[in-house]
């Protein structure tokens, strides 16, 4: 079927280590996809997270309409920051361990495919959540956060799990950061409603999933305006696991111990500093402030039937 193709100039911005080397890998593949199908796209290639931002937002500069990831999650969080703002539209081609981001905008997970949603789809304004972090400093991202357990988790996954596979680094990265650091004197405010006690963790999410799958919201929507929060009390190991498992599969945890809320705004406050994340990314310590940022950018996604 033939679609209406883009003319806007694209720069992709490489990740080369995204995925253990899938990105890097991948990117000869994309670029000919585009010289087939007369797309105009220039490649460059990161070394770091803060090069992704900077080369994103220097490309918005220079006159490029669509800055677009060739990486994972934390790639695309990048060039979301180097974007947002702008007149520019962000675009993901995923190649990443978990691509959690790209299941929340129905892109699908091969980066030939993800490009034709490039090429062929639509600029779709998705939310964002803006957070205040304890340097005062305002940080946002797209996909799913919070802070304690799950964030320590993502740090280690991102550091002394890096290597092992997809979803274990983030099993893994969970089951020692409860060794490490357990529960959080946590003060919660949400919207009108207030949460006080021990908690592992408390995630702020934008979309349904994080950590290469786990469903920590799976009613939460990318461009419904709401952030979906659940604050999870202390737990044992033993359930924990199994809420995990519970997460993976469905999502659908029914602790006493776990609760959900739907707000605008929540405010975090710990006694002692907590580690926050979003998109996998460490953005800082709370005390923290989130806001949802209603159709704060414009991100290329498929149009109706173009992901089958």
């Amino acid at each position: 079927m033939n679609r209406a193709r883009t003319k806007t100039k694209t720069l992709v911005i490489v990740n080369p280590a995204s995925g253990g080397g899938r990105a890097a890998r991948a990117e000869p593949r994309v670029a000919s996809y585009f010289v087939a199908q007369g797309a105009q796209a220039d490649f460059v290639r990161s070394v770091s997270g803060d090069d992704i931002r900077e080369k994103a937002s220097r490309a918005v500069a220079e006159g490029y309409r669509c800055v677009a990831a060739l990486g994972g999650d934390g790639a695309f969080h990048h060039v979301v920051e180097g974007v947002r703002g702008t007149s520019a539209t962000a675009a993901f081609l995923p190649a990443g361990n978990g691509n959690d981001i790209a299941a929340a905008l129905g892109i699908p997970t091969d980066p030939i495919a993800a490009a034709e949603v490039l090429l062929g789809g639509h600029a779709r304004a998705v939310d964002l959540i803006g957070v205040r972090l304890a340097s005062g400093t305002t940080a946002h991202y797209i996909g799913a956060g919070g802070l304690g357990l799950d964030a320590a988790a993502a740090y280690l996954a991102n550091t002394r799990f890096k290597a092992w596979p997809g979803l274990t680094r983030y099993v893994a990265g969970a089951v020692e950061a409860v060794r490490l650091e357990p529960t959080l004197a946590l003060e919660a405010e949400l919207d009108d409603e207030r949460w006080n006690g021990e908690a592992l963790f408390a995630a702020v999410a934008n979309g349904p999933r994080y950590g290469a799958g786990i469903r920590i919201a799976p009613e939460a929507k990318i461009d419904d305006g709401w952030m979906d929060v659940l604050i999870v009390g202390k737990l044992p190991i033993a359930r924990l696991v199994e809420g995990l498992a519970t997460l993976i599969a469905t999502g659908d945890v029914r602790f006493p111990e776990v609760r959900r809320y739907r707000c605008k705004r929540a405010a975090m406050r710990t006694v002692v500093p907590a580690k926050v994340h979003g998109d996998g990314e460490l953005l800082g310590e709370s005390p923290a402030k989130f806001e949802i940022v209603p159709g704060a950018i414009r991100v290329m996604a498929p149009r109706l039937g173009q992901q089958d």
